[in-house]
Order: structure tokens, then sequence, then C-alpha cells
């Protein structure tokens, strides 16, 4: 049996703010009626979180729930907790017409931090990005330069990136070219 890696081996970059690859993370999709009882009482039970308003990622003590799209939500949990919240999931939507699959190992997840890291983000997606549109708790499903990835900000106003594992080098280089100190533009300072 090989072993599971991350898809960078946890590759960091310290510009004008920091990159960094997370490591392995539990992503399960989820798709069904986000707005039926059975899904809110299986969400809730496999993570704690409630289902998240669009564009919106909420937080459980078991786990973080992302809005994806109208019918479809991304579980976040620990890498080894994954068949938990997938049987947990199943269990709950037994019976409804529902889907609970695990991607775990085909994305790779990326934390921006420091000062500046509305910056590092604005200069490569199309998303505005200003804290009087964009605060902890907002998500957005967009891209990274010529990628599709999906994005939120964290209550320390660090972001996290999920991208598909195969463009993981692609996405770690446009955000480190993005944060490398000279290159700072002072649009959100």
């Amino acid at each position: 049996m090989s072993n599971v890696v991350s898809a960078l081996a946890g590759v960091s970059h310290a510009g004008f703010a920091k990159i960094e690859e997370t490591g392995l993370n539990g992503m399960i999709t989820v798709r069904g009626d986000l707005g039926s009882s059975e899904m809110a009482a299986a969400v809730k039970a496999a993570t704690g979180a409630s289902v998240p308003a669009i564009r919106k990622i909420a937080a459980g003590d078991k786990g973080r729930v992302a809005w994806m799209s109208p019918d479809e939500l991304l579980v976040i949990v620990a890498y080894d907790d994954v068949a938990d919240t997938m049987a947990a999931l199943n269990d709950g939507l037994s019976g409804v017409h529902a889907l609970v699959a695990n991607v775990s190992d085909a994305r790779a997840v990326f934390r921006i931090s420091g000062d500046n890291t509305r910056e590092v983000l604005a200069k490569v997606s199309p998303v505005d990005l200003s804290s009087e549109a964009f605060g902890a708790g907002d998500f957005r499903r967009s891209r990274i330069a010529q990628v599709a990835a999906a994005f939120w900000m964290n209550d320390d106003n660090s972001f996290e990136v999920v991208c598909f594992r195969s463009v993981a080098q692609y996405v770690f280089d446009v955000l480190r070219v993005s944060s490398d100190k000279g290159g700072e533009v002072g649009f959100f300072s």
C-alpha cells in the first residue's frame, strides 16, 4: 500500500503574504436538495454545522461546509475522519435523492496569510475582495488565473484556496508570484 501524501508535500513561500499548502484535507461532495430537512439534519449530525447560505462557508465542531452550487456542498473535515463523516451523511440522507462522494485525493488546499492576503488573490481572481464585499465566512467558486478554484476567508483574515490536485503546482506558482515582495499594489492598505 502506498503512503498518502499531499499534492506538493507542504510547500510554502514567504513574500508580502505567506502561501502554504495545508497538507491532507478530507473533502466530501454532497449533492441533493439543500433546502430539505433531511439535508439539514444530515449535515448537522456529520459536521455540527448548518447548511450554509449562498456563497458562504459554515463551521461546526466536526468540520466546515461550503456552498458550491444550488444543489452541492463541499464538506471539509480532517483527512482521517472522511469515512465516518461519509457514513453519517449517507445514514442521514438514506431514502432521499442525494450523492455523497469522497473527493479528498483529487484536491489541494493552500492558505494565504499575512497583512496583504486580499491583494494576493485580487491580482489573480475576478472577485471583488474589498472588505465591504468579502469578509470572514464568505466563499467563492471562481478561478485563479486560468484554472478553476474556490476560496474563503477565515476569521483571522487568512484565505484558503481549493483547487484540483492536477493543477496544484500551477496554482502555487501563481500565488507565489502574486505574493512576491516588491509586487505589492497597495490597493487594500
